[in-house]
């Protein structure tokens, strides 16, 4: 059966669920007519917490519906989300195994888990149970959804993003999409032993970042370009300053010193907005050594292609696309609506100097994300700009398991950034650039090789 086919959830039937979620909104209510909320926010959460569950207790024991003792216990528990967290969702944001949650309107509520799709028996009451509970995600930072502004982009203390979509331009109810991230950030080891990508492109890439080469991380959505990102900031050398610029913060970076810049939506009247253009230029005048924007959607790409031509090397930035030259069309694309009147031929020659690595990240076939390509930028040839590839992934087939397989390879092409690199003193061995298989577990290499990807990078690879 394939996981995106709707299945009958197991355990309560869709009624029995039903009733429980009235019964766990009934007991919400009358707890809140209950408690004196003035003197709620001056106590200790933990007391709040103790005293709350206690009169949950009690109201349960007034209820007519049969319920167990577990059942009791699951419901006070939800109750208890219900009134401090995000109501239905909070069981699935306590699993870290869940990548996102899905919510189609209040009776469907789909997750992901090991890059495949299962729909739960958890629901929401109605549209109006769901649509307090975006509006209560939206509050905690600020932001606000309604009929005048129905789209919401946000993020969970967890530092989940979140966007979400109500009536009148979602027909189907209010729609919800939360994409997870772990408490601890992915690092470059967890990526060697998820096979993400080969032990020599880490090399490379870390020889790349610390000496500050600007790079451009491209791939579809869900493909893991904000996790690389994350993983990439590792390697920036400690003394360095970074300035981030987010639509909805959710970059993790593995640094100390960070200045997290966030944009700010238009107010009820449509004043006030604060775009991604605007953090960048101001962006300019902290002292950045290095700047990383979440991604690049607009305008703000002339800005960041300037930085990066004018003293604020080594900036990384992401992009959706779906192949290293597709990420350049969407580049070229972005820099036109700035609203200035460039040429064709100017912004590929502001591209192709602005930027000298292009990673591809993919999600292949059962859900495994890779790093498919690892891709130079050297300069123009005409109006052409010109892409050498140094790495890739080559997809050979898919397995009974339904997960996609194959192997890096080397493309036998030497960068012509290896000057760059030794002049800041990286001895780099150019043998790792030859065009052969890379050794990884997809392509059946020996346990002793799997053992040996579970060494930190840093005692496989010194750099010089």
């Amino acid at each position: 059966m394939c996981p995106q086919m709707e299945v009958q959830p197991e355990g309560r039937s869709a009624s029995e669920n039903v009733t429980l979620q009235k019964i766990k909104v009934k007991i919400h209510h009358r707890l809140l007519a209950l408690l004196d909320l003035d003197k709620a926010r001056r106590i200790p959460v933990e007391q709040l917490h103790k005293e709350c569950a206690q009169r949950v207790k009690d109201l349960l024991r007034e209820e007519k519906y049969p319920l167990s003792g577990p059942e009791k216990q699951t419901l006070l528990q939800e109750v208890m989300d219900e009134i401090f967290g995000f109501g239905p969702l909070d069981e699935f944001l306590r699993d870290p195994l869940v990548s996102d949650i899905l919510v189609n309107g209040p009776h469907q509520i789909y997750l992901e888990r090991g890059g495949r799709l299962e729909r739960t028996d958890a629901t929401f009451v109605d549209d109006d149970h769901l649509l307090r509970i975006i509006r209560r995600i939206g509050t905690n930072i600020g932001r606000r959804i309604d009929e005048s502004n129905p789209m919401l982009d946000a993020r969970l203390p967890d530092g989940s993003r979140v966007n979400a979509i109500i009536a009148p331009l979602s027909l189907s109810g209010p729609a919800l999409s939360i994409r997870r991230f772990g408490v601890i950030p992915i690092d470059m080891n967890r990526l060697l032993e998820l096979e993400t990508l080969a032990q020599d492109m880490a090399l490379f890439l870390e020889m790349c970042v610390k000496c500050k080469m600007n790079i451009l991380i491209s791939g579809g959505t869900g493909s893991g370009k904000t996790t690389l990102l994350n993983a990439l900031s590792a390697w920036i050398p400690s003394g360095e300053r970074l300035v981030t610029v987010e639509d909805a913060a959710e970059l993790q970076l593995q640094r100390e010193h960070v200045v997290r810049l966030e944009t700010r939506p238009p107010n009820i009247e449509g004043q006030g907005e604060i775009t991604q253009r605007d953090l960048l230029r101001n962006s300019l005048r902290m002292r950045p050594d290095r700047i990383i924007i979440g991604e690049v959607r607009g305008d703000e790409t002339l800005d960041m292609l300037q930085a990066m031509n004018t003293g604020h090397e080594g900036s990384m930035t992401t992009v959706h696309a779906n192949s290293p030259r597709d990420a350049l069309r969407r580049i070229e694309n972005m820099v036109s609506m700035a609203g200035i009147n460039y040429p064709v031929h100017a912004i590929r020659e502001q591209m192709s100097s602005a930027l000298d690595l292009l990673v591809q990240v993919g999600r292949l076939t059962g859900g495994r994300r890779k790093v498919t390509d690892i891709v130079e930028i050297t300069g123009m040839e005409g109006d052409v700009v010109c892409l050498h590839d140094i790495f890739r992934f080559r997809q050979i087939g898919v397995n009974d398991d339904g997960n996609a397989y194959g192997h890096f390879e080397a493309c036998g092409v030497c960068p012509r950034l290896l000057d760059r690199l030794k002049a800041q003193g990286v001895d780099v061995p150019t043998n790792m650039f030859h065009q052969r298989v890379l050794k990884n577990a997809d392509s059946a290499e020996s346990t002793q090789q799997q053992e040996s990807q579970k060494k930190p990078i840093m005692e496989r690879f010194k750099l010089r």
